[in-house]
């Protein structure tokens, strides 16, 4: 690959495993980081990589030392959602970390000469009317578009929907508990589907979308090319994990109501509702093909999570990751 790379948030569930992606390919990699990350620092001996500390982003963040000289950025750090419904934050705070801050960096990747900038947002971007979160993407992805021209910036939009693998948090970690635990689980009724993307995958199509000609101006949803219902996912994630699957039905509006009661209302939708991408368009512009299937992302992250369980470390995707 040989060029020059910013990766914002590289030291994220997402991020960690792109930045290793990238110095595999042989990449310089300038790994922008609130803090420094000791995650980064155990990557330092597999290429050139240097941590770039920019504190909290927002719209005055300086990016200067970070973009000197760089050819591509690829734009992962975002507020993401909140999962507890009792936690307090503003609309405006999502605006202005994944608003606005996502403008100012593109200017300033203009100024800085970089030539292309790989925005990594959300599915649920595409009709903008979800959340905060969903709602700050889709008004960053259209003020970029609306920018890139009179910038002279090439813009690629990238839409996962939920990413899973090692490191992964929040709800998909608690099903994973939930599986491990061998406890009836009451998803049986749940006839649904969702698209997964598993973190390699995810890597790989990034990496695609910096190198490609015909990745300019495009917007690619990206996914492991099957979409599943939760008790299929329950399934597989038990297989992973071999564990003995026990589901069993209770009708949707008591989950519902269950979810209210407990506060795990996010929750519970996300676990009943439907949300599936078309990933054709990366397929067919770019010719890429996602080089983990569900089986293999589910393995990793399960042993991934038993070493977890342990005191073990995330790991490695390995070479192809």
């Amino acid at each position: 690959m040989g060029k020059t790379v910013v990766v914002t948030g590289a030291g994220g569930f997402i991020g960690l495993p792109f930045t290793e992606r990238l110095l595999l390919a042989g990449a310089e990699v300038r790994a922008t980081v609130r803090r420094d990350s000791a995650a980064l620092g155990g990557l330092a001996g597999r290429g050139r990589l240097r941590q770039v500390v920019v504190g909290d982003i927002g719209a005055a963040t300086d990016w200067s030392d970070a973009l000197a000289g760089a050819e591509a950025v690829v734009h992962l750090a975002a507020r993401v959602h909140v999962m507890s419904p009792s936690q307090r934050d503003p609309l405006e705070r999502y605006a202005e970390i994944n608003r606005d801050a996502t403008l100012r960096l593109a200017e300033a990747a203009a100024r800085a000469g970089v030539k292309r900038l790989v925005f990594v947002s959300s599915a649920k971007a595409e009709d903008g009317s979800g959340d905060p979160y969903s709602r700050s993407k889709a008004d960053a992805e259209r003020l970029l578009r609306d920018a890139s021209g009179g910038l002279g910036l090439e813009c690629v939009i990238v839409r996962p929907p939920l990413v899973y693998g090692p490191g992964v948090r929040a709800n998909f970690l608690r099903l994973m508990r939930l599986v491990d635990s061998g406890v009836p689980l009451p998803f049986g009724g749940i006839d649904n589907r969702r698209s997964f993307v598993f973190v390699g995958n995810l890597a790989d199509a990034l990496h695609a979308c910096i190198d490609h000609p015909r990745a300019a101006g495009q917007t690619f949803a990206v996914s492991d090319g099957e979409d599943v219902s939760t008790p299929e996912l329950v399934r597989r994630i038990a297989r992973a994990l071999d564990r003995p699957v026990r589901l069993f039905p209770i009708p949707i509006p008591l989950l519902a109501l269950a979810g209210r009661l407990t506060g795990q209302a996010q929750a519970v939708s996300r676990l009943t509702g439907s949300l599936t991408v078309d990933a054709s368009a990366i397929r067919s512009t770019l010719g890429w093909r996602p080089p983990f299937s569900m089986e293999q992302g589910l393995a990793r992250t399960a042993a991934w999570y038993r070493g977890r369980e342990v005191g073990g470390d995330r790991g490695h995707l390995g070479p192809q990751g």
